[in-house]
C-alpha cells in the first residue's frame, strides 16, 4: 500500500513551467464482480470509511459506487464548519474525535484543506438561550472541550460587525464560545480521502447507480429484512457480489435502506445556504444564532456564506426559494446592520436526513451484512472523518466501537434516544 505520491516545492515548480501533465488523483477502472466491501456514497462519510478499511485494517478490495461524481451530494453542499461543542456526552465524545482528524488531515491526506480555525459562536438572545449555553459549556468542559460563555462585551471584542446595543430586536445577552471550531474546504477533504483510498488499492466508482440490494433469507419480501443476509447490489454498471455493504448516503438514505428491507425513522428536507460578493475580510469567527435560525462565516476570498435550519417539509428540491433569502437576509442585517449594501451572488439547497433525535443512526441492521452511516441532519461533513474511522472498525471487526455504542439503529425502539436538538436544530 503506497501513501499519495508528494511533491517537492522544486517538483511543483518544474511541473509548472513545463506543462508536464499530472497524474490523475483517482484511477477509472472496470469495475469487478465481487468486493470484500461495497460502500455506497461517494461522500466525505462513504470515502473515509474505505480509507481508513485500508489504512487501519488493510481491508482494500473495497468498491466506492455513487450515481453522480464524488462530493456531488452533501459534501460538496454544505457550508463546511466544523466544531465539536456538542449538548450530549457522547455527541461531544464524537465530534471532537472528528475536530482532532480534520486539525491533521493536511499531514495526513498530503493535501491542503485549507483549514482555519476561527472561533465558534453561538449567541443566546434571551434568560433561556442564555442559560441553555451555560449548560452546554459545563457538558463541554466535563469532556475538555475549550467551551465558555462570554458576554456581550467580550461577543463585540472578537465580531465587531455585530450589534450588540440593547435596541435590537433580539439583543445579544452573551455566548458559547469555542475556539477550536473553524472553516475547511469541503471539495478537498473529498478529494484528499479519494485519492488516498486510490492509492492504497480501493476502487472509486463515480455514475454508478444502486438500483437494489440482494438479499435473501430474510422475514420480509423477497426474501429481504430482518433476519436476511447480504449477497451484493445491483448497479446500472451490473450485480456486484459482496457480503459486506454500507449504505453512507444522504438524502438517499431511507430509500437505499428500504431496498434491504430496512425501514429507517428518517425524514429529508433540504437545508438551504447562499454567498455573498467578495470583501475585505471582517468577520473572523463563525457566527450562529439558533433563535434566529441563521449562521455566517466568512471565507479566505471575502465571501459571506449564510445558512439557517431545514425546511419545514419534506422534500428532495435542492434549488433555493425566494422566500429563504427574504428571511435570511432580514435575519443577518438584525445582526450585522453594516453590511446592507452587500449583494448576494448565489444560493442553492442539500438534502439532509433528519431522524427524531437529531442524531446520527450508524452500525449494523438486522440484515446481515447491511451496515449504516446516515441520518446526519445538518452536521454530517462535521463528523465525516471520525464516521469513517469508526465504520471501518465496525466492519473490520465485526462489533461497534465505544464511541458510536449510542448511534444504533435499535435506540429507537429500546428508548434510548441521544437528543442533540438543542445544538444540532441549527446546525451550525
Amino acid at each position: 500500500m503506497k501513501p499519495p505520491a508528494r511533491y517537492s516545492a522544486l517538483g511543483l515548480a518544474r511541473r509548472g513551467i513545463s506543462g508536464d501533465s499530472w497524474p490523475r488523483a483517482w484511477r477509472q477502472v472496470e469495475l469487478r464482480p465481487s468486493y470484500d466491501v461495497v460502500i455506497i456514497g461517494g461522500g466525505v462519510h462513504g470515502l473515509a470509511t474505505a480509507y481508513y478499511l485500508a489504512r487501519n485494517h488493510g481491508i482494500t478490495k473495497v468498491a466506492v459506487v455513487d450515481k453522480s461524481y464524488i462530493g456531488s451530494g452533501g459534501s460538496g453542499r454544505n457550508t463546511a464548519i466544523v466544531r465539536s461543542n456538542y449538548l450530549t456526552p457522547e455527541g461531544v465524545a464524537f465530534y471532537d474525535r472528528s475536530l482532532q482528524l480534520y486539525n491533521d488531515m493536511a499531514g495526513e491526506l498530503n493535501i491542503n484543506v485549507m483549514f482555519s480555525r476561527r472561533g465558534h459562536l453561538t449567541l443566546a438572545h434571551s434568560d433561556a438561550a442564555l442559560r441553555t449555553m451555560r449548560w452546554r459549556a459545563e457538558v463541554n468542559k466535563l469532556q475538555g472541550i475549550d467551551s465558555s460563555v462570554i458576554d456581550p462585551a467580550q461577543v463585540k471584542e472578537l465580531a465587531p460587525s455585530l450589534d450588540v446595543s440593547h435596541h435590537t430586536r433580539y439583543p445579544i445577552l452573551g455566548a458559547l464560545y469555542h475556539p477550536p471550531g473553524g472553516i475547511i474546504r469541503h471539495d478537498a477533504v473529498v478529494w484528499g480521502y479519494a485519492r488516498a483510498a486510490d492509492a492504497m488499492g480501493v476502487q472509486i466508482h463515480q455514475k454508478t447507480e444502486v438500483l437494489d440490494i440482494l438479499v435473501e433469507g430474510g422475514e420480509g419480501p423477497e426474501g429481504k429484512g430482518a433476519g436476511g443476509r447480504v449477497t451484493g447490489v445491483r448497479t446500472s454498471q451490473g450485480d456486484i457480489a459482496a457480503p459486506i455493504v454500507v449504505n453512507a448516503t444522504a438524502g438517499w438514505a431511507s430509500l437505499i435502506s428500504a431496498m434491504a428491507g430496512v425501514e429507517l425513522p428518517i425524514s429529508t428536507r433540504p437545508l438551504q445556504a447562499a454567498v455573498t460578493e467578495p470583501v475585505k475580510v471582517f468577520l473572523p469567527t463563525v457566527v450562529v444564532s439558533g433563535s434566529l435560525h441563521v449562521y455566517v462565516s466568512q471565507t479566505d476570498r471575502g465571501e459571506l456564506v449564510f445558512g439557517a435550519s431545514v425546511d419545514p417539509y419534506n422534500n428532495y428540491s435542492v434549488r433555493g426559494s425566494l422566500e429563504f433569502t427574504e428571511e435570511l437576509a432580514g435575519h443577518v442585517l438584525e445582526l450585522m446592520p453594516g453590511i446592507s449594501k452587500m449583494r448576494l451572488l448565489r444560493q442553492w439547497a442539500g438534502l439532509c436526513d433528519m431522524t427524531p433525535d437529531y442524531s446520527p443512526i450508524m452500525g449494523f441492521t438486522p440484515v446481515e451484512g447491511f451496515l449504516c452511516d446516515v441520518g446526519w441532519g445538518t452536521y454530517g461533513f462535521k463528523a465525516g472523518p471520525v464516521s469513517g474511522e469508526t465504520m471501518a472498525e465496525c466492519v473490520a471487526t465485526k462489533s461497534v466501537p465505544e464511541l458510536i455504542q449510542a448511534f444504533g439503529l435499535d435506540r429507537f425502539g429500546h428508548g434510548r434516544l441521544v437528543g442533540e436538538k438543542g445544538a444540532a436544530a441549527v446546525g451550525h
